[in-house]
């Protein structure tokens, strides 16, 4: 690793699974690194504000567990020892796609069941213990200082939340927005005179209601978990798996405006109209935590690399860039493969940092957002090229049912290990041919 570091400070908004990751490869390349969250950040591995979803149900993925571990050396054994199940993400992991079980085989695609709250202390305590990294916590970014041109941001302006009136300005030569779907810099750069950021929106109006309850080995039939997800004609869904610490963590979803009921016979109930192994978890289990309640109206990708101007010095990143359903819990391996995408862009060198990043993180997103337009349930018409394929991708699913390395290709896909395309080669076309008429869901 080259000895220059052509930073001199960089600042990071929001200290989640993103930030850190940005701040983790800034660290090798700038004098000092400061992150900055609004959130008092808790010591211990537990659920707060500013991360709603950590109090639902996480699943790393092969993709994200490689990536995680390039960033962090040894994080998949320090997670292990911490009571974190390592899994075959298809023998382990029992997956109804849209009403069809994908027949349960070894992969060899091992992915983490770990908790959101347990992970992202793990990182940030690596994080913290970096050379040159500080971790600022309830500090609240209220906008962006750039030169009197506008054309360079030199900082941020925040405001002390332990001390309302305490207001400064950090000075930096990189800022990166990590600060996830709620990030201020579509309203900041609109401020400053820039153009509107392009936006496509993916409607999914989906509502969550998670819970844990104390472990049982014969849940699940002694299986790490199982996910039923929502489809055309049935709204419903649901997740269960074995969390660290002898819990399982229970998600149930629904789309559109119906509510969940919090109350354990009405989860139960809920969840015997899909799953009588996880309505049992909800039944019988002791539970560990209250009901916690999360909607997710859509999708939001944010087309920077659209943009004819844009700050230097500025970079926007995660689900401040593109925030997923979390049906597919794709949000987390993003987040580190982009923040492996900067080391990389950084250390080939060359002016204009945020339009070569912007250009190369749309390229990487175009896999998953794909994988989510080609879903079933996504709200807007549907062309006569997307009916083809949803009609194809129906009887795929079903195919996979029967033929363990249908599933595992398209387990593949939802790992972003393969793109979606590979679903449609001709091997595996044919073999979706030939296997049987499709199987009653």
């Amino acid at each position: 690793m080259s000895s220059v570091r052509p930073y001199r400070h960089a600042v990071v908004i929001g200290a989640s699974i993103g930030g850190l990751c940005a701040a983790r490869v800034l660290s090798d390349v700038a004098e000092r690194v400061t992150l900055v969250d609004r959130d008092e950040l808790p010591v211990e591995p537990i659920a707060r504000r500013g991360v709603p979803q950590s109090r639902h149900l996480h699943l790393l993925l092969a993709r994200g567990r490689s990536a995680l571990e390039e960033l962090f050396p040894g994080l998949s054994d320090e997670l292990i020892a911490a009571g974190v199940s390592a899994i075959d993400l298809q023998s382990d992991f029992r997956w109804h796609l849209d009403g069809y079980l994908v027949r349960p085989e070894p992969s060899g695609l091992i992915g983490l069941a770990v908790s959101r709250p347990l992970l992202e202390l793990a990182i940030r305590s690596r994080v913290e213990a970096l050379l040159g990294v500080t971790i600022a916590d309830r500090c609240e970014v209220t906008g962006l200082a750039t030169s009197p041109d506008r054309a360079r941001l030199t900082g941020v302006r925040t405001r002390n939340r332990a001390d309302d009136k305490a207001e400064s300005t950090i000075d930096a030569d990189l800022v990166v927005d990590a600060a996830g779907r709620g990030t201020r810099t579509p309203v900041w750069l609109e401020g400053l005179g820039y153009t509107r950021v392009p936006e496509e929106r993916l409607g999914i109006q989906v509502a969550f209601i998670s819970r844990t309850y104390r472990r049982e080995p014969h849940y699940l039939d002694g299986h790490i978990g199982e996910t039923f997800s929502p489809y055309p004609g049935r709204q419903l869904g649901g997740v269960a798996m074995a969390q660290e610490g002898d819990r399982f963590i229970v998600t149930l979803a629904i789309r559109g405006e119906e509510k969940l009921q919090i109350g354990r016979a009405a989860m139960a109930d809920y969840a015997d109209s899909f799953s009588p192994g996880i309505a049992e978890v909800i039944r019988t289990g002791k539970p560990l935590s209250e009901p916690a309640q999360m909607r997710f109206p859509a999708s939001i990708r944010r087309r920077f690399e659209q943009l004819d101007r844009f700050p230097e010095g500025y970079l926007v990143i995660a689900d401040a860039l593109c925030s997923f359903n979390p049906r597919y819990a794709q949000g987390m391996t993003v987040a580190a493969l982009e923040a492996l995408l900067l080391s990389r862009l950084i250390r080939e060198g060359g002016h204009e940092l945020h339009l070569r990043f912007f250009a190369a993180a749309a390229a990487l997103l175009d896999t998953p957002w794909d994988l989510m337009v080609s879903g079933p349930n996504v709200e807007g018409e549907r062309t006569e090229e997307m009916l083809a394929m949803d009609q194809y991708l129906e009887r795929y699913r079903a195919a996979a049912a029967k033929d363990a390395v249908l599933g595992t290709e398209l387990i593949r896909v939802i790992n972003m290990l393969d793109e979606p395309s590979r679903l449609f080669a001709p091997d595996l076309a044919e073999r979706v041919n030939r296997t049987a008429r499709p199987c009653s869901r």
